[in-house]
């Protein structure tokens, strides 16, 4: 086929990642962008030289010329917008989280039955990684054998984005459906995506946005306002998948520790692995414990980078040449894993999936 015809929906700061990643691949062409704030969608249209602005999603979806959309919205929008995109016949990239609930997700993936000719990819960003692509590797090899435990830690000291980012109505969730779900499905993805069994998991309002704070900065959402804060500032749980093996998480925007830490590891019974803050390699042999640094690249997630293989991959798979590695289907086991631990926290008690 010709050039992969795409339309970016939404352009706050994440669409920047997706824009670049287009422009840089020589099968696509940005074709069209659409904010419901016109002056953004016109001063961006005009910046890339893209002829085709719109404020509104319906209007760009009714154009035959577009042959997938990138969603870069609001978290609440993505499933209406996911699936008027696929109705309309075009192939999906949506940010994650795939929606906000259970019941969306299965709405999501019922349009992606009914579209047999298109598909939607979720934004599960670090599955593109070097380092996360290089592991998998070692894996699927079986050097790891059974992996049975996982640890995921993503800790902010200070770092509310405020926003719509602190607005429950219209993110879903604070740390945990917003940073949280990188880490889930970095170790869901790599420990072969079994299906979740149980969560158990604990949500925590005591700091609030900590907008008190002097002298350190941090990332604010571009309508970030100090006095408004729904969501939670931590949230920790244990996941029990139904092929025995556990998943502890923890996450958070505000935390009195000493610094921000970012810490993804797996275990299994030939061999472990720490991904995150660098990838290492445990392992025995010939009765010696041996810890192995493979020599690549980046032994941490390279954003930049990141999104540029996400952007590539989805674009192929549009072409037909290749499968999606992040179809709807791990949305809605994910939308489970993190509605579940809010769930149990609310209630007070465990959440089973039979």
């Amino acid at each position: 086929m010709s050039k992969v015809r795409v339309g970016i929906v939404g352009l706050g700061s994440i669409s920047d990642m997706h824009i670049q990643g287009y422009l840089k691949n020589q099968d696509a062409e940005l074709f069209a962008v659409c904010d419901m704030n016109e002056a953004r969608a016109k001063q961006t249209a005009e910046e890339l030289g893209v002829t085709h602005y719109y404020t509104d999603y319906q209007e760009m979806l009714s154009n035959n010329e577009i042959d997938a959309v990138s969603i870069c919205t609001w978290n609440n929008t993505h499933a209406e917008i996911a699936m008027a995109a696929l109705n309309a016949g075009k192939n999906v990239l949506t940010e994650k989280p795939l929606c906000k609930t259970v019941e969306e997700a299965l709405a999501i993936e019922e349009a992606v039955r009914n579209n047999p000719d298109q598909f939607l990819q979720i934004g599960y960003v670090r599955r593109f990684g070097t380092n996360t692509q290089v592991l998998k590797r070692f894996i699927d090899h079986g050097e790891l054998g059974d992996i049975y435990f996982s640890k995921a830690t993503c800790l902010r000291v200070l770092g509310n984005p405020g926003g719509w980012f602190a607005d429950k109505e219209r993110s879903g969730g604070g740390p945990l459906i917003d940073i949280g779900v990188h880490v889930i499905d970095l170790c869901w993805y790599l420990m072969g995506k079994p299906k979740v069994q149980s969560v158990s998991g604990n949500t925590y309002h005591k700091l609030g946005n900590r907008s008190n704070i002097e002298y350190k900065s941090f990332y604010k959402a571009a309508d970030y306002d100090a006095k408004q804060n729904s969501v939670e500032d931590l949230a920790n749980a244990i996941i029990r998948f139904e092929n025995g093996a556990s998943l502890m998480v923890d996450v958070s925007f505000s935390l009195h520790a000493k610094k921000e830490e970012i810490r993804v590891s797996l275990h299994g019974d030939k061999g472990g692995a720490e991904i995150e803050p660098q990838l290492e390699i445990f392992t025995e042999k010939n009765n010696i414990m041996l810890n192995s640094t493979p020599q690549i690249d980046h032994l941490t997630f390279d954003f930049a980078q990141g999104f540029q293989n996400e952007i590539d991959h989805f674009v192929n798979c549009v072409k037909g040449e290749e499968e999606t590695i992040a179809p709807v289907e791990d949305g809605v086991e994910m939308m489970k894993i993190l509605t579940g631990v809010y769930k149990s926290s609310k209630e007070k008690t465990e959440v089973r999936f039979d």
